[in-house]
């Protein structure tokens, strides 16, 4: 019977698993497993390696993550079925850590889930608010519990089953099966993994212990995990869930209903708004030649001009088309006017800006915009030192703003362009 692991911790939760990306699909592909999943603990960090890793051995990478709730009482997972359940699913952990963090340990709350459940699917185990009223002396109170989930999510929720040889798990399995036959809904196996081999759980431990401030060979320090979660075969889970085989059954069709595809290696910059009668490769070479004549102007006044000056100029036209012909060819036309844009504005707001530091000072087309300060030719800087068709990256400007500014700076980038296209990293 055909079976998908629909939750995979991996070294990304740094404190609770020591699975490598590698060895995840290594093991995966030994056993013909279709797809994967990765849920690491309150984050998606691994999310762009795991999914590359996985496309490129043939497996399906399924993208999720597993949601501290209510301050960290409870978890859930969440399970990204297309783009926009991912794109969902990362303002959940976005907020997570921006608006919801306790003691440094970002929580989400269920409101926050349920407001953004389009596309998403949700896999309720025992630690989540439901499991755990199941397991307590009022199991009759997960129902309502149940029903905020079903309200938004419907039939993208799922309770969640483990056998881990952990405590309450069949207790919980009991009542899991009855509530979801009560309201119609899938239960799927799940193994919780943390560790790819069961000889690594000693190795786990000592990651746990080294978190948690414990000694490994306390025999009184908390034991949350078992041996038993690690990457079980789909022949193992099939004998181990031999009495519920929709649970297996549904593992696979889960999988089927995530269909997450990432652009990579496409650069999304914001729109810079350009007037009517340019494209933004014209505007852009426009502006370059334009200020390159500003900025001769000013180094070599008319007035002093002689017959050497076609001499003096003709290594700035040949250096600013050749620059020009460059970024437009790799497509940066626009983060040359943004960069100028906001340089612009902080200079004319009274924040000072340096006069350039790094590569970036290489460019001409770069001092032409008044990014920066210093004549490349003048000094003798390379433009290829700071973008290289050879070798094709996004163009980074070091810029320094003065502090007492800076904030400004960054406030008046996301009023711009929208806080959606703008971060520090």
């Amino acid at each position: 019977m055909q079976f998908v692991h629909l939750g995979i911790h991996t070294e990304f939760s740094i404190t609770e698993s020591i699975v490598r990306i590698p060895d995840l699909v290594k093991v995966a592909v030994q056993d013909e497993m279709p797809a994967l999943a990765l849920t690491d603990l309150s984050n998606l960090h691994a999310a762009i390696k795991f999914y590359e890793a996985c496309l490129k051995k043939g497996i399906k990478p399924i993208l999720g993550s597993v949601i501290r709730l209510n301050d960290a009482e409870h978890r859930a997972t969440l399970l990204a079925m297309s783009n926009t359940g991912w794109r969902n699913l990362t303002e959940i952990v976005s907020r997570g850590f921006i608006e919801g963090q306790q003691l440094g340990i970002p929580c989400v709350k269920k409101d926050w889930v349920l407001e953004q459940a389009e596309d998403l699917i949700v896999l309720l185990g025992q630690h989540s608010d439901v499991g755990k009223m199941l397991c307590s002396s009022n199991p009759q109170k997960a129902e309502p519990l149940l029903e905020a989930w079903i309200e938004k999510f419907g039939n993208q929720v799922y309770l969640a089953l483990t056998r881990t040889e952990r405590v309450g798990e069949e207790d919980y399995i009991q009542q899991a099966v009855k509530l979801a036959a009560k309201y119609q809904l899938g239960v799927v196996a799940h193994n919780d993994v943390h560790f790819i081999e069961q000889d690594d759980f000693e190795a786990h431990e000592a990651r746990v212990c080294i978190a948690d401030g414990y000694v490994l060979g306390d025999d009184k320090r908390p034991k949350t995990y078992s041996s038993e979660q690690y990457f079980k075969t789909a022949a193992q889970m099939s004998e181990l869930f031999a009495d519920l085989p929709a649970a297996l059954e549904n593992s696979y069709h889960i999988a089927k209903r995530c269909n997450v595809t990432l652009q990579l290696g496409t650069y999304f910059l914001p729109d810079f708004p350009i007037p009517d009668g340019y494209t933004i490769d014209t505007y852009f070479e426009h502006l370059s030649r334009e200020g390159l004549e500003q900025r001769l102007n000013h180094l070599y006044p008319i007035a002093e001009r002689d017959e050497d000056w076609a001499e003096i100029r003709k290594p700035y036209d040949d250096r600013i088309k050749y620059e020009v012909d460059i970024i437009l060819k790799m497509g940066f036309p626009g983060y040359f006017l943004i960069v100028m844009d906001f340089i612009g504005w902080a200079k004319n707001n009274g924040v000072p800006v340096g006069p350039g530091r790094g590569s970036g000072a290489g460019s001409l087309v770069a001092y032409s915009l008044k990014i920066t300060d210093l004549d490349p030719l003048r000094y003798e800087l390379l433009f290829e030192r700071f973008l290289n068709p050879e070798r094709v990256s996004m163009p980074d400007f070091d810029i320094d703003f003065c502090i007492a500014g800076r904030d400004r700076v960054i406030e008046y980038v996301a009023q711009n362009y929208g806080r959606q296209a703008v971060s520090q990293i």
